[in-house]
């Protein structure tokens, strides 16, 4: 990947690059690997560029962890440019490998899709879902891209099939902390960090509710563990109180996502349907 800009004012190459939020990490990588051109020159970071100086940086390759095998089965694809991609992922994948689930990730599947359209890439994961936890992702086809969106707004909104009849809307504000005998679940606690979930719902009957909810934080588990703090827990999650005779795994979707984008500085909105979690409603 080559980025190239026109330089507009007196500025040492060193500090353009800090103020345009290339990490430490992506410029060191860059000095060994890849390179830093001004007019076609080869140039080190205490260059001083001048208006109208044209700088070309050229990010070095990236070599996918020796951990992932490249997974050949098609993606459910809902957005892609040349430095990110967004997809649909089901229940019962793991985003990254596990100790429990080494490979078949949904990654794994991006890098296979990458390289059957020839882009030797690295993905990197920017949104994690947990495995029976379904809808969209961000994948960053560069450290660099992946880096740039910790600058930037992004903002995840969930659909959820809660056991109960809930309020209409309401916001629940509880801290979390892993639990004390085992390294999964977690639970509220004074001593937890502070963690705020918003909801609102779409409909209901006398046994269930779908809700919309929105995540003001990013808690591992926030919104299993919130919602079963307050008596709703998921349908179907086991893990935290949802238990269901029929449904297997959390009817919880990551349904839209809407976020600036790192380069292209445009507002970037995807939404999915829920007509799997509307039908479960419906059925059960």
């Amino acid at each position: 990947m080559i980025f190239t800009y026109k330089i507009t004012h007196p500025e040492l190459l060193k500090e353009w690059l800090k103020r345009h939020q290339f990490s430490k990490k992506t410029v060191s990588a860059i000095k060994q690997y890849g390179a830093l051109l001004i007019n076609g020159q080869p140039v080190t970071v205490r260059k001083m560029l001048v208006p109208q100086d044209i700088l070309q940086i050229h990010l070095p390759k990236e070599q996918p962890s020796s951990n992932l095998q490249p997974y050949d089965k098609p993606l459910d694809i809902c957005y892609e440019d040349p430095y990110i991609l967004v997809v649909r992922k089901y229940q019962q994948q793991n985003c990254t490998p596990s100790r429990e689930h080494p490979h078949y990730s949904l990654i794994e599947q991006v890098l296979s899709y990458c390289r059957n359209k020839g882009e030797d890439i690295n993905p990197h994961i920017v949104t994690r879902l947990d495995r029976d936890t379904e809808g969209l992702v961000i994948f960053a086809k560069y450290g660099h891209i992946h880096h740039l969106f910790s600058t930037v707004k992004l903002q995840k909104t969930y659909i959820a099939l809660v056991n109960g009849q809930i309020n209409s809307s309401g916001i629940i504000e509880a801290n979390i902390k892993r639990s004390l005998n085992s390294i999964i679940t977690r639970e509220v606690a004074k001593d937890g960090k502070y963690a705020k979930t918003s909801y609102k719902t779409l409909v209901q009957n006398h046994r269930y509710s779908i809700c919309q909810i929105q995540l003001h934080t990013g808690r591992t588990h926030q919104i299993r563990v919130h919602f079963k703090h307050i008596g709703h827990p998921i349908v179907g999650d086991d893990l935290y109180g949802g238990t269901h005779p029929t449904i297997q795994g959390q009817t919880l979707q990551c349904s839209e996502i809407l976020f600036d984008h790192p380069i292209e500085k445009k507002q970037i909105s995807i939404t999915i349907d829920y007509k799997r979690i509307l039908k479960l409603f419906r059925n059960i």
